[in-house]
């Protein structure tokens, strides 16, 4: 049996385990061991805000994905099988295109001279052009359209194990449609809702290109934090460090969430 799966272990060896190992060392050995990299992280005033807007954008975008989404995957389990196909066919669709483009192409939307606001100015409803862009409000409108579909993936595949016969059974005890829906729909939803939200989440908290432009600069998350200790001060301890911290989050956010509801569910294995 370790031999069948030797080749598996020697894969997530090399490209987990070793790199995680190293990001890890990097961050406490810097010419001897030194914890210096975290006592940054946890009382210099600009990890702290970083941290923080990034968790704030994240949670922005998984509850504003939720109030967008669970319409769209209820509508899906709602209508005919030729439908729904379309409808995830369309929720589907942005994947053919890279998140780079998207970002762009929302950058071109949400700019002083974009079509919203050149829109917005010839009905005459502003005088004068809108800051949509270079701000968390594009950041997470972007983000929001970029990580939509894996929202409505978990909450469509959830209530596509709801049986039907639960609604019409609630029917037929004289409850009104809002309310069987209130009473059983939505609670056998919420498993679909736990993981939708938890994937949601975790991606934002590792967002890079999208608020790298649509932020302007001013939007500081906390993986362009990583990017700037590399890239300006070279300072690969410090970037290690916010990375290790960040992955720890992450994996007590997957600690937390597994008391309420199996990882492979989150992760689409179920």
């Amino acid at each position: 049996m370790l031999a069948l799966v030797s080749p598996a272990l020697l894969v997530i060896l090399a490209l987990i385990v070793l790199p995680v190992g190293w990001l890890a060392w990097q961050s406490i050995y810097h010419d001897g061991f030194t914890l210096e990299n975290y006592r940054r992280v946890f009382t210099e005033d600009v990890y702290w805000r970083s941290f923080a807007l990034t968790f704030e954008i994240s949670l922005a975008v998984t509850l504003i994905a939720l109030l967008l989404g669970y319409p769209v995957a209820y509508l899906a389990n709602s209508v005919p099988k030729g439908w729904s196909i379309l409808i995830l066919s369309l929720v589907v669709l942005p994947f053919w295109t890279s998140v780079l483009v998207r970002a762009y192409a929302w950058l071109a939307l949400l700019q002083r001279t974009g079509v919203i606001n050149q829109f917005l100015r010839y009905l005459d409803v502003i005088a004068e052009p809108l800051a949509l862009v270079h701000n968390t409000f594009g950041t997470v409108v972007a983000t929001v359209h970029i990580l939509l579909p894996f929202m409505v993936l978990p909450l469509y595949a959830t209530m596509q194990k709801i049986p039907n016969d639960l609604m019409q059974a609630g029917a037929s005890l004289g409850a009104s449609p809002s309310l069987t829906f209130m009473r059983v729909f939505l609670p056998l939803s919420l498993p679909g809702v736990l993981a939708g939200c938890t994937m949601v989440f975790v991606l934002c908290l590792g967002f890079y290109i999208t608020p790298e432009l649509l932020g302007g600069g001013r939007t500081v998350m906390v993986s362009m934090l990583v990017s700037r200790n590399v890239e300006l001060y070279n300072q690969f301890g410090a970037a290690s460090a916010v990375a290790v911290v960040l992955l720890l989050s992450v994996l007590a956010i997957f600690f937390v969430v597994s008391r309420f509801i199996s990882l492979d569910r989150v992760l689409g294995q179920k």
